[in-house]
């Protein structure tokens, strides 16, 4: 997984979303302590900024060296490169005893992971019986109907280079494996919804589209997906000036629940 976006990271840095501040004070409700949490696939630390202000100390991990170098510093984050595959043992070493995270993040990230293996290892890190785990996922930005048609297509044609792991966020999360009870309050583990606003011009958004995963595989195959048609299509539909500021709405959709008793 980590392959697919490196050679994209200051794309990925650049032009990805964060995430709304309720999404992150209402997982935060859901731990009745706030004093370690555990950030899985940080990418270039978008969550992991967020987290560090609810949160005494973040441990930030990803497999990806070209990523975790545009992640911000801060001094109650650490940030660690994990092998693609890690084994419990070095998870205890590198980021955490056994029963000691009060919370574990995964942003746009959990369709890319073994999941048996990772929820195992993320009942024996999690702190009994109310640590939580929170994974989400956001799919495909809207502007207006005109931009969204162009990137409908653009989307369309994208098809066969995504990994077949695209299709869990396509479907918003609703189908992937969740084994968790609800936490406090919740009747179910999700999907809960939240949007992301960012405002974009049009060569911001460009640039989104060049750090998808499947786009940097179309190039690999000699595909451009952002052909001379394609991009004069979204500078038609952006209005004629690229330059001009749009809101970008990401919807986030949210699975979030603790280890079964």
């Amino acid at each position: 997984m980590a392959e697919l976006f490196r050679k994209q990271a200051n794309d990925y840095a650049e032009a990805r979303p964060s995430y709304p501040p309720e999404l992150f004070q209402f997982i935060a409700s859901k731990t009745p302590n706030h004093d370690l949490a555990w950030d899985v696939g940080t990418g270039s630390g978008q969550a992991a900024v967020s987290l560090a202000k609810i949160y005494k100390n973040v441990v930030a991990t990803d497999a990806s060296r070209e990523q975790l170098a545009f992640a911000p510093k801060l001094p109650n984050i650490r940030y660690v490169h994990t092998p693609a595959t890690v084994s419990l043992p070095d998870l205890q070493q590198d980021v955490a005893a056994p029963s000691t995270v009060d919370l574990i993040t995964v942003a746009q990230a959990l369709h890319w992971f073994h999941l048996p293996t990772f929820y195992d290892q993320a009942r024996h890190l999690l702190r009994g019986p109310h640590g939580v785990l929170a994974a989400w996922c956001y799919n495909l930005p809207r502007v207006d109907p005109t931009v969204d048609s162009v990137r409908s297509r653009l989307y369309a044609d994208s098809g066969p280079f995504w990994a077949p792991q695209r299709r869990t966020v396509d479907d918003e999360f609703r189908s992937i494996d969740f084994p968790f009870d609800p936490v406090e309050g919740e009747g179910h583990t999700g999907p809960f919804e939240f949007v992301e606003e960012r405002e974009m011009d049009l060569e911001m958004y460009l640039t989104y589209i060049r750090s998808w995963s499947a786009y940097q595989t179309a190039r690999e195959k000699g595909a451009e997906l952002l052909s001379e048609g394609v991009v004069s299509d979204l500078e038609k539909a952006w209005g004629g000036d690229g330059k001009a500021v749009k809101v970008v709405r990401f919807p986030i959709f949210l699975r979030i629940g603790k280890a079964r008793a």
